[in-house]
């Protein structure tokens, strides 16, 4: 949605899939695009990651403008969560099994 400069870094704004944002905590991880990285701030649907310098040159986040398509990966721990959460998942699988 949005990339600016802030102090030694670049702060990138994301917006995500509605299915996806209740994944997304500050703090937390994600993987944008194959990088993990750490959540700065949660604000809906909408997260802010601030990029260094090292990581915009090595990776190819360093050619995103708002409006660049990504894939994003949500915290691992987080899905583990919900699943363990909801019985009504596990009996789900079991049905397609």
């Amino acid at each position: 949605i949005e990339r600016f400069p802030d102090a030694r870094s670049e702060r990138f704004v994301i917006e995500a899939p509605k299915v996806l944002a209740r994944y997304i905590a500050q703090k937390g991880s994600i993987c944008v695009d194959g990088t993990s990285l750490t959540v700065n701030r949660v604000d809906g649907a909408r997260f802010e990651l601030n990029i260094v310098t090292h990581t915009l040159q090595e990776t190819i986040m360093g050619d995103y403008v708002p409006g660049t398509g990504v894939n994003l990966e949500v915290d691992l721990i987080a899905r583990y969560l919900e699943r363990l959460m909801d019985p009504d998942l596990a009996d789900d699988d079991r049905r397609t099994a």
